[in-house]
């Protein structure tokens, strides 16, 4: 999110109102790690050329941030013995670690390898600037092991045409071609690569994005209490659904959705009562409850305890292991429901 505040700030433009038009809480500033919905982080980027009028503002951010701003998958690219190991770990380790709504991975056409990238769901509001964003991170994967000034043989963006198409390529470094699929063809030979600065393996695997519609819509129920206590047609509405079909499908799940409203709720409240100068009513007001007295008493509902009792036994015993607001409702997190449609990537 820094380098897209930068970029509308430097044109002059306002980066509230870049979530404002996207329908985002501006606290996501505050929460770069937060997980966000793959059709959310289309919205900010093309509302952010929008309002940047740079319509190269992609490029210049995935070229900018280079693999490193892939965090855990940078790293395994770095880790690789050859490029085409690369590759096809990207692809094995992308839906779990960054997004799973997209695929990217290595495909044959002839006698060239074709590293690309594709949407996997219906989103068109964005498409092309995230497919430019991608590609970005496709040249800095390539270029780890071929070399700043490596050029495909083709880079492709999908669309029927590309505004400032000139300034795009001289920030990608390479001519750029319209097609069906979006990606980079170079020669096959070049899979074999050696990595000419090898990084360390990953000692611990990084965590999973997390599964299933119910963590999903709590993942959203999270991000939307950065601004007030969300309705279940605010959330359908953000995925797609009608309230009713995402009632039924929840209902399919074993849950509903004032189960996990609740059960975000309790998450937050916990985690903003282990701050202990945070006032009990501010968090009651945060929670969206209208006094202290409404929060306390939903929250001996939840825990057998007030909130000030339950604070004083978190301060004295520091170890005690809570679920967190992407762990279905009534679930340990050991349990590993179904797959999450359209998580988007770490920012």
């Amino acid at each position: 999110m820094g380098p897209i505040v930068g970029a509308v700030e430097t044109a002059g433009g306002s980066i509230a109102r870049v979530f404002r038009r996207a329908e985002m809480p501006l606290a996501l500033m505050d929460a770069p790690d937060r997980l966000i919905l793959l059709r959310d982080q289309l919205r900010l980027v093309e509302e952010a050329v929008r309002e940047s009028g740079d319509p190269a503002l992609p490029a210049r951010l995935s070229i900018a941030t280079g693999i490193g701003g892939l965090g855990a998958i940078g790293r395994h690219v770095r880790a690789c013995a050859t490029l085409g190991a690369a590759l096809a770990r990207v692809e094995a380790i992308t839906p779990e670690l960054l997004q799973t709504a997209t695929w990217t991975g290595l495909r044959q056409e002839g006698g060239d390898a074709v590293y690309g990238y594709a949407v996997a769901e219906r989103i068109e509001v964005g498409r092309q600037a995230n497919e430019m964003l991608a590609l970005g991170y496709l040249l800095g994967t390539v270029r780890h092991f071929l070399g700043p000034r490596w050029r495909p043989r083709r880079a492709i963006l999908t669309g029927a045409t590309l505004p400032d198409r000139a300034e795009i390529e001289r920030v990608f470094g390479c001519d750029l071609d319209l097609g069906p699929r979006a990606g980079l063809h170079f020669g096959a030979a070049l899979l074999a690569t050696p990595n000419p600065a090898p990084g360390p393996l990953l000692d611990t695997p990084p965590q999973p994005l997390p599964d299933g519609l119910p963590a999903c819509v709590a993942g959203l129920v999270d991000l939307a209490l950065c601004e007030g206590r969300p309705s279940i047609d605010w959330v359908a509405r953000r995925l797609g659904l009608s309230r009713r079909g995402l009632q039924r499908r929840l209902e399919a799940e074993g849950t509903g959705f004032a189960h996990i409203l609740q059960h975000v709720l309790r998450v937050r409240a916990e985690a903003l009562l282990a701050q202990p100068t945070s006032p009990i009513g501010r968090i009651a007001l945060d929670l969206g409850y209208a006094d202290a007295a409404h929060f306390t008493r939903a929250f001996l509902g939840w825990t057998g305890l007030t909130p000030r009792a339950w604070r004083r036994l978190h301060l004295t015993s520091p170890g005690v292991e809570r679920t967190g607001p992407f762990a279905g409702p009534g679930q340990s997190p050991g349990d590993k429901p179904g797959r999450c449609p359209g998580t988007p990537p770490k920012e």
